[in-house]
C-alpha cells in the first residue's frame, strides 16, 4: 500500500512552491509524480543539493557549461550523464542563480507500466526506477530533456503533488548516496529523504570521506 494513502486530488505543481529553500522542498517532494512522455512515477526517495554553499553539488564552485540548467528558475531539471552511462535528473529549486536541486533517486510506477514492462524488460517492477539512474531510464529521459520545464503546462511532462502529504511518521532522513568528500559527512548533510517501508527505495552505499 502507498503511504501517501493514494493518489486523489493531484494538481500540477506551481513554481512558487518549488522556489523555496531546498530542504524545505526535498522531503515535500516525496509522494509527488513525474510525468514524462506517458510514464508516471511517484517519488519514494530525494536528495537536496544547495548550489554553491554545497560541497556536494555538481554547481559548489559555480557555473559550466555542464551544470547551467542548475542556475535557471525553478521547475527546470537538470539531467546529466553519470557513470558514462545512467541520466539522473535533479529538479531544480529555489531562486533563480542559486543552483540548488533536488535528485530524484527513486520511485514507484503508478502509470504507464506497458510502456517501462517494453523499456525495462527483464527487470522486477520494484527496481524499476530504484536508483537515480534507473528512474531516469524508466522516464525514458535523454541528454535532449536536460532544461526542460515541469512548470510550463505541457502535456507530456509534468509535476504533480497530492492532496494529501506522507505522514511526517514515515518520512526518514540520512546521509546522501554515494557522495565523496566532505559532502559525504551525514552529520552534516542527512540531507536523503525516503519514505520508510517503500520496497522502491534504493540501497544506501557510502561514499568516500576526506
Amino acid at each position: 500500500m502507498s503511504s501517501t494513502g493514494g493518489a486523489g486530488g493531484l494538481k500540477p505543481v506551481e513554481r512558487d512552491w518549488l522556489a523555496r529553500p531546498v530542504l524545505e522542498v526535498a522531503p515535500e517532494l516525496l509522494g509527488c509524480h513525474v510525468t514524462v512522455r506517458g510514464v508516471t512515477v511517484r517519488l519514494t526517495e530525494v536528495e537536496a543539493y544547495a548550489g554553491q554553499v554545497d560541497p556536494g553539488s555538481h554547481a559548489f564552485r559555480g557555473p559550466t557549461p555542464r551544470n547551467e540548467v542548475m542556475f535557471r528558475e525553478a521547475g527546470h531539471l537538470y539531467v546529466y550523464l553519470s557513470y558514462g552511462m545512467h541520466l539522473c535528473a535533479n529538479l531544480v529549486t529555489g531562486t533563480s542563480g542559486t543552483a540548488s536541486a533536488v535528485l530524484l533517486r527513486a520511485g514507484e510506477v503508478v502509470d504507464g507500466h506497458e510502456i517501462v514492462a517494453a523499456r525495462r524488460a527483464g527487470i522486477r517492477e520494484r527496481d524499476w526506477a530504484r536508483g537515480p539512474g534507473r528512474l531516469g531510464a524508466t522516464l525514458g529521459l535523454t541528454r535532449a530533456d536536460n532544461g526542460i520545464d515541469l512548470c510550463a503546462g505541457s502535456s507530456e511532462v509534468a509535476l504533480l503533488r497530492p492532496g494529501s502529504r506522507p505522514d511526517p511518521a514515515v518520512i526518514r532522513t540520512g546521509p546522501r548516496v554515494g557522495v565523496s568528500g566532505p559532502g559525504g559527512h551525514g552529520d552534516a548533510y542527512p540531507w536523503r529523504f525516503w519514505l520508510d517501508g517503500e520496497p522502491t527505495v534504493s540501497v544506501y552505499r557510502p561514499g568516500r570521506l576526506s
